[in-house]
């Protein structure tokens, strides 16, 4: 199997059934396939050879979808670019992987254009439509009404491709500052999505909430499990009103919410959660970083008989590594639980040999759905690919009953004098008062120790009543001394990118005057 047979294969066996839900509109699996076959048959009339990268750039959208499964289906390898890059980071990505062509969102043409001149090998621009009057003598541009009225709706030529072809490169942040893309073969999706179906147990009545951005490792299972089985996704780009995110998500009967830590945050603290209902729901699920067990049990709470998934993976590894069933939530709160079907994960010491229960090391992984390295960087896959292992940079322990834990991160470590402190924990500590919103803690350089620690809190927008002062008091009542952190600064918002991960580098700026 290929990864965009998941479409194919629904397309033939439900092809009237509905497949997405965007804007107040559905759209079946035959209607999305006949556009990707169009798009697909543009791409190889345009000379487009398996392997050949393409970029797409997006929100989430039935056009995002239809392109995505396009461009594999012309056997060729997805770039899908984050739509809050920058223009130096879109030119150096692009550049990078050699990108042939891109789609991309009208929206979108004065960001390319400022670089346009500096991709040499940029060869199609394909936009979902074009300004009137549009015109351009240096690149070929051409827009999907003229695609859709010219090409057919069957695939007429079939790249041969096999599952260790390279499907997609997903770019994420490098320890250099510079992106780095993670090579993911259909192979390595294909068998995440397998191992996600089974232990969320989807089939072709499940419809997932999507918030999360398709360019996301996360955001993109929810597409493909649900693809997979036969099932449909519900999109909805609105979560800065996360009230009407609620409501699509009521009015369309999802049966799957997907989100990570700040989404629930907001939801619990935000919104008007508690004045819902969702009799179709069944299950939650959270990746994305860790989610403190006082935010963890609120949320299992609040959507309440449904089933919340906590979960934890990796770019890297496709997506997913491993899960903690919703039968034993209640005895391994803050656990990343046990390895998905067909990974194998465990603890280990700098050369990959497992730890005994209790003992902290590396958290490290192996899998079909482990990436084949980083595109054009040998030194950064050698560090984090070895003795066939993937190593993840996150740092556990497993206890008696084989649950696995995340205690820090390796470059998360904080060192006040003699002590090595995760940030983790000293989040957790403070994220269980109930008048804080959410929380970021950092290392801060100190003439004495070192290293100081800092906590960036953003309160709880119904309880402003909370001082520095009392966070302090707070955390010496809850801490031991050497993990109190030594200044504490209330702030309005932490700096996110748009899959809601905390960007901690971003706040080492604000640091400065301390």
């Amino acid at each position: 199997m290929l990864v965009h047979q998941f479409l194919e294969n629904s397309a033939k066996q439900f092809p009237n059934r509905k497949a997405v839900w965007f804007k107040d509109e559905w759209a079946t699996f035959s209607q999305i396939e006949k556009k990707a076959n169009k798009i697909a048959n543009f791409l190889i009339d345009r000379g487009l050879k398996r392997g050949d990268r393409v970029a797409i750039l997006f929100e989430n959208s039935f056009d995002y979808i239809i392109s995505y499964y396009a461009v594999l289906k012309a056997g060729a390898i997805t770039v899908e670019l984050n739509t809050e890059n920058k223009p130096g980071d879109l030119k150096f990505i692009i550049n990078d992987c050699d990108a042939s062509a891109i789609i991309l969102q009208m929206k979108y043409l004065p960001l390319l254009n400022e670089i346009v001149g500096d991709l040499p090998n940029l060869t199609s621009v394909v936009a979902d439509e074009l300004p009137d009057g549009f015109e351009s003598s240096s690149k070929f541009y051409i827009d999907f009404k003229r695609i859709y009225d010219h090409f057919n709706t069957k695939l007429l030529l079939r790249q041969k491709i096999i599952d260790l072809d390279i499907a997609s490169i997903v770019y994420t942040s490098g320890s250099t500052g510079t992106p780095k893309g993670a090579v993911l073969s259909h192979l390595n999706i294909i068998s995440n999505t397998r191992s996600i179906v089974e232990y969320l147990k989807l089939t072709y009545v499940d419809r997932v909430m999507v918030i999360l951005p398709f360019f996301y490792v996360y955001g993109k299972s929810l597409l493909n499990t649900h693809f997979y089985v036969g099932g449909s996704v519900v999109i909805d780009n609105r979560f800065v009103f996360p009230n009407a995110v609620l409501e699509t998500m009521k009015k369309t009967e999802c049966t799957g919410f997907a989100g990570v830590p700040s989404t629930f945050s907001i939801l619990l603290n935000n919104s008007a959660l508690n004045k819902y209902d969702f009799p179709s729901l069944r299950y939650l699920t959270q990746a994305g970083g860790a989610m403190a067990p006082a935010i963890q049990q609120k949320v299992a709470l609040a959507f309440s008989p449904a089933q919340l998934y906590i979960m934890y993976g990796a770019t890297e590894a496709s997506a997913r590594l491993s899960y903690l069933s919703p039968e034993v939530l209640d005895s391994k709160w803050g656990s990343i639980g046990k390895a998905i079907p067909n990974v194998e994960l465990f603890v280990a010491d700098e050369s990959g040999n497992p730890l005994p229960p209790g003992e902290s090391g590396e958290i490290v992984a192996r899998g079909s759905n482990i990436m084949m390295g980083y595109w054009k960087d040998e030194e950064e896959t050698s560090n984090v690919l070895k003795n066939s292992l993937y190593f993840t940079g996150d740092l556990g322990k497993e206890d008696e009953e084989g649950y696995l834990y995340v205690v820090g991160r390796k470059k998360d470590m904080i060192k006040v004098g003699a002590n090595r402190i995760s940030p983790k924990e000293i989040e957790e500590k403070l994220l269980e008062n109930p008048k804080i919103h959410e929380v970021a803690v950092i290392g801060t350089e100190d003439e004495i120790l070192g290293e100081a620690i800092k906590a960036f809190i953003v309160l709880n927008n119904s309880n402003k009543l909370l001082s520095t002062d009392e966070i302090m008091n707070y955390c010496k009542k809850r801490l031991p001394h050497f993990k109190v952190p030594k200044y504490v600064e209330i702030i309005k918002s932490l700096p996110k990118n748009s899959s809601g991960k905390i960007l901690k580098h971003k706040l080492q700026g604000l640091n400065s005057k301390n």
